[in-house]
């Protein structure tokens, strides 16, 4: 789809940014209310009432709601803002898609070891810690707050979709079709990830998941070894080979995180089994490395079985022209207010994987700058949000 970069917005970025600095407290209070509501995505109870809190600040600022029932995963919520704009392709030009997610890797209980709290790092930066801060909740409440400066400036000249997922972290089971199906109707993605650094995300890695069960035939190791056939010996032939499909300059590489095997020291294992991270650069090489995996086959003789399951889950990010486009744009925006903004790329995936996969103008990384995602020391640094929260207001002005 075409991307249509709009006109230079009316209201010059540094009004924005004086503006967000004024909703500074005001959106660290509601990136403490999102992170205080804990959504670990596989408690449906749990990112439901998070998504209740998204919902109700939606509806302060007038937004349109929809709520995608969900049975297994949290209900995924689906928010307008601005101008009225049917489904049609014409419409597209006019209308951007946000993609946010509230759920988290995070237990429930996590705030007692975690707590969300204002404190200052070993360097004095003045940063918000807690599980879910950076990751990403904090990207969201700068979703709303950007939106709601925009209203206040009579600038919201687009239709602007900000749809939050349930599952992100887990794969996006049911929001993908939900994701793709808007995207489409849409003529930019805007997602609110983590920043790399300080920079937006211009292409990230697909990624892929599979998983390698061997069933040998156990035997007494000391009486009867002939008789046995080692599932552990033939899953270490199988690492080898696929640990060799690694190359670097293509930007494919396989890791064998988990493995297990085996009962005992004095038994030749029967089973044995390895889980597989693959991670690609390039569109085409996430069907070629399910063909590989299709096409393995046990070592000959070894007596073996050998079972394959998986595939590629997200299909990467590539540095397209549209995204270029929309990047050159955030960088000229972002120079008014002596920014001098630049682009990464990234190892790891996002929703953003599936839009830009369908040719829509994706741009990644427009949330918090902090560190720890994932990590005991998850947190944002404070004095990067009003600059980040004005840009993503100038981006989504008509």
């Amino acid at each position: 789809m075409a991307v249509t970069i709009q006109d230079p917005i009316s209201i010059p970025v540094r009004a924005l940014l004086a503006g967000a600095r004024r909703k500074q407290s005001q959106l660290l209070e509601l990136t403490q209310r999102l992170v205080l509501a804990e959504s670990p995505s596989d408690n449906k109870a749990a990112v439901d009432a998070c998504m209740d809190l998204a919902a109700a600040h939606a509806k302060s600022l007038d937004g349109r709601i929809k709520r995608h029932r969900q049975r297994q995963f949290g209900d995924v919520l689906e928010l307008r803002f601005g101008l009225r704009f049917g489904p049609r392709k014409s419409a597209a030009a006019n209308r951007i898609l946000v993609l946010g997610h509230l759920d988290t890797v995070w237990p429930l209980g996590t705030l007692k070891t975690m707590p969300c709290r204002i404190k200052p790092d070993s360097e004095g930066n003045s940063r918000l810690w807690g599980p879910g801060t950076l990751d990403m909740k904090a990207g969201v409440a700068m979703a709303f707050t950007a939106i709601e400066m925009l209203q206040e400036a009579s600038q919201l000249n687009t239709e602007i979709i900000l749809l939050l997922n349930s599952e992100e972290e887990i794969g996006s089971p049911v929001s993908r079709p939900i994701t793709e199906k808007l995207a489409q109707e849409s003529s930019a993605v805007y997602v609110l990830e983590p920043a790399q650094g300080l920079a937006y995300k211009t292409s990230r890695k697909g990624t892929g998941n599979w998983r390698l069960n061997v069933q040998g035939l156990a035997a007494h190791a000391g009486v009867d070894f002939t008789c046995g056939r080692s599932a552990i010996l033939e899953l270490a032939h199988q690492i080898e080979k696929v640990s060799a499909w690694t190359d670097l300059k293509r930007g494919t590489t396989v890791n064998v995180g988990v493995i297990g095997g085996g009962t005992k020291t004095n038994v030749v294992p029967a089973e044995a089994w390895a889980e597989v991270d693959v991670r690609v650069a390039k569109r085409a090489d996430g069907p070629r490395m399910e063909k590989r995996f299709a096409a393995l086959k046990p070592t000959p003789k070894s007596g073996v079985c050998l079972t394959v399951e998986g595939g590629i889950n997200r299909p990467p990010m590539e540095r397209t022209r549209g995204t270029v486009k929309i990047f050159r744009r955030a960088q000229t925006l972002a120079a008014e207010i002596d920014w001098q903004l630049t682009e990464a790329g990234t190892g790891g995936a996002s929703d953003g994987n599936f839009t830009s996969a369908l040719g829509i103008a994706t741009l990644d990384g427009m949330g918090a700058v902090g560190e720890g995602a994932h990590a005991t020391h998850e947190s944002i640094l404070i004095e990067h949000l009003a600059p980040r929260t004005a840009l993503l207001a100038a981006m989504l002005a008509g």
